[in-house]
């Protein structure tokens, strides 16, 4: 897909939402079954399933997949396409190239064996290694374009107001 046709693809979107902006309120859902048998729950995820279960540093096997993981794992499906369609956008080619999520978590907060540390990821690095045309000051305002329009990357950064419910 060239800068054309992608803006093609998004201007009747783009006229819509304006238009009409509560079409662009867009609802997102994720489910899951708790395994009765094990402290797991199966993810029903994009065209399959996944098993979500204790990490190795809380107990786990470290045969389940771990939800740090799951989040980061939707952190560059997120970043990565946000980037690609920048790129598109600029006309620059991209020939290849990795987009990287590690963080950290620290399982004493978890465990409760120290109610003073934080429970969850405290530090995520998003690092992007990418083949393109593009020089070093063209690429940098692809990765801040692609930083304020990622959605996963603006919600962590944002925090959005959560609630917890039992029904």
């Amino acid at each position: 897909m060239n800068a054309d046709e992608l803006r093609a693809l998004q201007a009747p979107l783009k006229s819509q939402y304006k238009e009409h902006p509560d079409s662009a309120r867009v609802p997102a859902r994720a489910e899951g079954s708790l395994d009765p048998n094990d402290i797991a729950i199966v993810v029903d995820a994009w065209h399959s399933k996944v098993t979500a279960g204790l990490h190795k540093a809380g107990g786990g096997s470290g045969e389940l997949a771990c939800s740090a993981d799951m989040l980061l794992e939707s952190l560059v499906g997120c970043a990565g396409v946000t980037f690609r369609a920048v790129a598109t956008a600029m006309g620059v080619t991209v020939r290849g190239g990795k987009v990287i999520a590690e963080g950290i978590w620290d399982a004493r907060g978890t465990l409760g064996v120290d109610r003073s540390v934080p429970v969850g990821l405290t530090e995520i690095k998003l690092r992007f290694e990418v083949d393109c045309d593009a020089d070093r000051t063209k690429l940098e305002k692809m990765i801040q374009t692609t930083e304020r329009y990622c959605v996963i990357l603006q919600t962590l950064k944002a925090p959005p107001v959560v609630s917890v419910e039992i029904v």
